[in-house]
């Protein structure tokens, strides 16, 4: 059955008219036809089953017929601080830690990021990589959709009120059981591509942050927070 969010309120026992997008996407492109079944979602918590009821050559409506208050996420909460990269890895990176039951990103700068948010233009990346966490959430069966944040810098950040548990991602630092007394409130801090320098490190150590070195290997920038919250979705759940 397909999955869509919809920004609209959503009741049992009403008939709701579907928004452009998901009219474009389900009737127009997947062809849907009066009768057809589909689970809408608008983020404020639990899922929908609709059916397809009227639909006109620019509009379709559905009824409402069920709810569904199971959210699908994690036994823990991540805040997922990630330094911006470039191209399709932010995109990755994004789209992969919503899937894997990231709470919030935080998007950061760092001495080596490889770019900066500083305009009104850049409102449509923003939108962008929030537009690609909703569309994970469709996919993978969550119901509340992480916030994508706007960027500020690691020393602002730091300066933030941020969970208990702080780890930043650490390669060739030594290897602990850093997650045996960790608590299930948790941030994660992963530098760009070329990691964060040494400086940085010490920083966030200052700001009661525990190194974590997750194998010999050393990870990009996009791959890390798949690994590390897949690490976590097996150790607390």
């Amino acid at each position: 059955m397909p999955r869509f969010y919809i920004e609209t309120d959503l009741a049992v026992n009403t008939t709701v008219e579907l928004t452009e997008t998901v009219f474009h996407h389900w009737v127009k492109v997947l062809r849907a036809q009066a009768g057809e079944k589909a689970t809408l979602f608008n983020g404020q918590g639990g899922e929908y089953e609709v059916i397809l009821t009227d639909i006109s050559k620019k509009s379709a409506s559905v009824s409402i017929n069920a709810f569904n208050p199971n959210n699908r996420t994690p036994a823990f909460t991540t805040l997922l601080g990630q330094v911006m990269s470039k191209g399709d890895r932010m995109d990755y990176a994004i789209q992969k830690a919503v899937e894997l039951g990231v709470s919030e990103i935080q998007l950061l700068t760092s001495e080596r990021c490889e770019m900066r948010l500083k305009y009104d233009r850049d409102q449509k990346k923003l939108d962008h990589w929030q537009g690609i966490a909703i569309a994970a959430c469709e996919q993978c069966g969550m119901n509340i959709i992480p916030k994508i944040l706007s960027p500020i810098s690691l020393e602002q950040w730091f300066k933030t009120e941020l969970p208990t548990t702080k780890l930043v991602l650490a390669p060739n630092k030594e290897q602990l059981d850093i997650l045996e007394n960790s608590t299930k409130n948790l941030v994660l801090l992963i530098g760009p591509e070329g990691g964060l320098s040494e400086t940085e490190i010490q920083l966030a150590n200052k700001n009661g942050f525990t190194n974590w070195c997750i194998g010999e290997r050393v990870l990009r920038t996009e791959t890390a927070p798949v690994v590390a919250l897949s690490i976590l979705n097996y150790k607390f759940q």
